[in-house]
């Protein structure tokens, strides 16, 4: 067995609930020491539950910090010294208050990296900035739903997700660079980065995205979900050799090209809707996944989880989902969630 690719790398992390600890979890799971500093009370998932804490804490180590005090203060000195990196998610304000920026821990150690993890910016102000407030904040939510019904919501914390795991990046790039400094993430810039190819076509175009019923994909035709004879189907043609495929397999003839289906986006959506009826999703699943088309029936978490047994582990007496980063020849250690101040500190 290789050695992890993160061992000996040390982060601190002030985090509270999802953006922050899934950031240094995914550290920690590679191979990094990640040391939570945690108030008296504690990180507030804590008192969410006990799987919805260690679903983000696995393998960290938990040190009880008041950093409004001076005591506080000496240990987190102590604490930078020794290590490469600091992640904080809080409001700006606390973040400059309790000294967890670049410019205050600098004189412990020149070389850490200090990444801010906020909801508009560390120089943006404090305006509360949850996953959801941010999601219809930045559009997300008003490209998702029926068009006919109201904005909705993913299921699932996507903003908060997405920008730990950026967050854990921007991190891990300024380490390999060799430099300290502080590194700045929000939730706004990311969702807004990740509206990619839809903001393009507005700044470059003027083309407003528009909300698609089944979640059709603006440009590919079909891409979006579809009723089948017992439950939805995702399909998602983008190459004429896809197309090609599945509407042998359907009986569907003609709108051979990329170019004509989005031309005729109506037309081919009534076709392959009427030929999909005619079998159940799962049936469809099997016949078009030998033929090399992209499609999948619409599954429940268990469902997908029971398909998948390799991505469910054990992390002390928690089955929870393995990192999706595999390394060749190394196997991560999934090590329980840490006690509050197990490690240092006095806890509740």
């Amino acid at each position: 067995m290789t050695a992890a690719p993160l061992a000996g790398i040390r982060v601190l992390e002030v985090g509270t609930m999802l953006a922050g600890p899934y950031a240094t979890m995914m550290l920690a799971d590679l191979g990094a020491e990640v040391t939570k500093l945690e108030p008296p009370g504690g990180d507030i998932s804590r008192k969410v539950g006990d799987s919805y804490f260690a679903s983000l804490n696995r393998g960290k180590r938990s040190i009880c910090l008041d950093l409004a005090s001076e005591s506080g203060q000496r240990q987190l000195g102590a604490l930078a010294a020794e290590s490469h990196a600091l992640l904080v998610n809080l409001k700006p304000s606390a973040i400059r208050r309790l000294g967890l920026t670049y410019d205050a821990v600098r004189h412990h150690n020149d070389r850490i990296v200090c990444v801010a993890l906020t909801g508009f910016g560390l120089d943006n102000g404090d305006d509360p900035a949850f996953d959801y407030v941010v999601q219809a904040a930045t559009g997300v939510a008003a490209l998702t739903g029926d068009p006919a019904g109201p904005p909705t919501l993913p299921g699932y914390s996507s903003a908060d997700n997405s920008t730990g795991l950026t967050a854990a990046l921007g991190l891990l790039a300024q380490i390999v660079s060799g430099r300290g400094g502080q590194i700045d993430v929000s939730l706004r810039d990311v969702m807004l980065s990740q509206l990619n190819y839809h903001a393009a076509a507005y700044l470059d175009n003027g083309i407003e995205p528009q909300r698609r019923l089944h979640g059709a994909h603006s440009y590919y035709v079909p891409a979006q979900l579809f009723p089948t004879s017992a439950g939805y189907l995702a399909l998602f043609i983008t190459h004429d050799s896809f197309w090609r495929s599945f509407s042998k397999e359907a009986g569907i003839t003609g709108y051979d090209t990329m170019a004509e289906r989005t031309a005729n986006r109506d037309d081919v959506l009534e076709l392959v809707t009427s030929a999909l009826l005619t079998d159940t999703a799962l049936a469809w699943e099997a016949r078009l996944r030998p033929l090399g088309v992209p499609a999948a029936a619409v599954r429940t978490l268990p469902e997908a989880l029971d398909d998948t047994p390799e991505m469910v582990v054990r992390a002390g007496g928690h089955r929870l989902v393995a990192s999706p980063i595999r390394v060749d020849g190394w196997t991560p250690d999934y090590r329980r969630p840490p006690r509050l101040g197990e490690h240092g500190g006095s806890g509740e």
